[in-house]
């Protein structure tokens, strides 16, 4: 049993080392040189912020947008909807086995197994126009403002899609991102991934990979998120911040004394916990209710 038990841990560690070096390597490769030479100030190369996106940088989940967006342009059938949306719940509420996570993250990437990939960033341009950028928290914009007047380099670290996370990063003039990097091969996504989805030690794993390749202090570098999820990240940086956290962030910020920023107001809270604690089924309701209003549509 210990050793069973010894041996899924290994592969799990395994799996989050390979997704943390495989979104380095593609932020590093996609990292806006643009932003970087137009900081007001002498760059400061040593020191760097990553930022969570799911309702710390975006109110709500960044794939209950996408996959929304995606819904009302034809992208799925109720069928891959119905699939992707148990497989997502079943894993949030149960434990993180291993036969749950691998099933979830198969049912994430069946939407976009043999679409090309221009063809998604495409989509994702206008899915950010419609419904992305009008729900960016202005406070943690700022934040990331802060650090680029001080010459510092600022990336987004997210579990949705690489590419999703790199238009985000682009539209509101980071330097790039690390996110869940998917297979593909001529240009069609194969629907695997590269080692796991970017989540928890994943985070972790990609943010040293990163400061490795970047030549950063971690100890000079600050880590802003929600979730008490993203600890291993959180603790990996000299500065954490807890940002609209949630209870178990926050209890643990307190106990850290770490600096604790909340942009919601009570209302904003409860509307931002149904996409983010929710996500599965708020995809799912989005989803069939754009897909039952289009039918609407088209019978009139």
């Amino acid at each position: 049993m210990w050793d069973w038990l010894r041996r899924r841990a290994q592969v799990r560690a395994a799996r989050a080392h390979l997704a943390g070096v495989a979104s380095a390597e593609v932020a590093a490769a996609s990292a806006a040189p643009e932003v970087q030479a137009a900081l007001a100030t002498p760059p400061d190369p040593s020191a760097a912020a990553f930022f969570d996106v799911d309702n710390t940088m975006l109110r709500g989940a960044s794939i209950y947008w996408l996959a929304r967006g995606l819904a009302a342009r034809d992208y799925f059938t109720a069928r891959d909807l119905a699939h992707f949306a148990w497989q997502q719940l079943k894993f949030r509420l149960t434990s993180e086995d291993a036969g749950d996570m691998a099933a979830a993250r198969q049912a994430a990437l069946a939407f976009i197994a043999g679409r090309r990939a221009d063809e998604m960033a495409e989509l994702s341009e206008s899915v950010y126009d419609e419904l992305m950028e009008k729900r960016i928290w202005s406070g943690t914009r700022a934040m990331a403002q802060m650090h680029l007047d001080q010459g510092q380099r600022v990336w987004l670290v997210t579990a949705a899609p690489v590419e999703v996370a790199q238009l985000i990063a682009r539209r509101l003039g980071l330097t790039g991102a690390l996110g869940t990097v998917a297979e593909v091969s001529d240009g069609i996504y194969t629907g695997h991934l590269i080692g796991d989805l970017l989540h928890g030690a994943a985070k972790a794993e990609a943010v040293k990979a990163l400061a490795e390749r970047e030549g950063l202090d971690l100890e000079r570098c600050s880590a802003y998120s929600d979730s008490f999820n993203d600890m291993p990240m959180l603790t990996t940086v000299g500065r954490a911040v807890a940002v609209n956290p949630d209870g178990e962030l926050r209890r643990a910020a307190r106990r850290r004394r770490w600096e604790i920023r909340d942009f919601r107001t009570g209302r904003k809270a409860a509307k931002v916990a149904v996409p983010t604690v929710f996500g599965a089924g708020a995809v799912a309701g989005a989803i069939f209710g754009a897909l039952a209003l289009r039918r609407r549509r088209k019978t009139k």
